[in-house]
């Protein structure tokens, strides 16, 4: 009975002192950890426990200073319950927001805010019309992620002093645009339009998906800008107005017939 009691005992103080490492988790010792919740970068000068720490500098996948990272994680995560919080502050990148699932490309997230310098992106953000330039900062209550997309999403944009490097016309400067976007079962759907104050003219939606793209919009420089409309009229028709019409689809959307659209 002594011999079963000891070893009960012993179990339990076993037990406690693997609570107590765990309660009390240095950040640091937990990295291979954070390392996969975090896929793409690399924290250093990392402090504080698992569950409240902080990243003195945050690295992309390239090397460059993405800034510094504080995270609280909550202990419900010993119960398979995941909620994670997420602010970073960099002079090319801020980033708050809520997280509960089981990676950071699956899982919800809420009271998302974001402020991004769009060369960050680098050669994997060019657009069929050019490589985008300026600042972007959104907004969303609420995204929810699967795979990395968006399945489910509610966000307003603002991309400010916008631009597009193109090939054959340079960059060309498209002043602040407003996007709003709304996801249901992975297809976003939104509506993007300039604010009354730069270069462009601009009025259209568009629908984007892992398979698909479309736009369709109106646009014309607000002032005579003859860069601006030889880079319009690369994209579509110009009617009399000076108006030129963008009806542009990608992936199995270019394949569809028009009438499926």
């Amino acid at each position: 009975m002594k011999r079963w009691r000891a070893a009960f005992i012993g179990l339990l103080a076993v037990l406690l002192i693997g609570f107590g490492l765990l309660w009390f988790l240095p950040a640091s010792w937990a990295m291979p950890l954070l390392a996969t919740r975090l896929p793409g970068v690399r924290l250093q000068q990392v402090s504080g426990l698992l569950w409240d720490g902080r990243a003195g500098q945050v690295l992309s996948a390239k090397g460059e200073d993405l800034g510094r990272l504080g995270w609280r994680l909550s202990r419900r995560a010993l119960l398979g319950e995941t909620r994670l919080q997420l602010n970073l502050h960099g002079t090319r990148m801020d980033f708050s927001g809520r997280m509960e699932g089981q990676s950071v490309g699956e899982a919800t997230w809420m009271d998302v805010h974001l402020r991004a310098d769009m060369g960050l992106l680098g050669p994997a953000m060019t657009l069929p019309m050019g490589q985008p330039r300026g600042v972007v900062r959104l907004a969303a209550s609420r995204v929810q992620l699967h795979g990395g997309w968006p399945q489910e999403l509610d966000a307003q944009v603002r991309w400010e002093e916008a631009s597009l490097l193109t090939p054959r016309n340079g960059n060309i400067a498209l002043g602040n645009l407003l996007i709003s976007v709304q996801g249901s079962g992975g297809v976003l759907a939104g509506h993007v339009q300039d604010d009354g104050s730069g270069p462009l003219r601009i009025d259209g939606q568009f629908q984007l998906s892992p398979l698909a793209r479309r736009l369709s919009a109106t646009a014309a420089p607000r002032d005579p800008n003859p860069a601006l409309q030889r880079w319009l009229t690369g994209l579509g028709p110009t009617d009399g107005s000076g108006r030129t019409h963008i009806n542009y689809s990608g992936g199995l959307a270019a394949a569809m017939p028009e009438g499926a659209r």
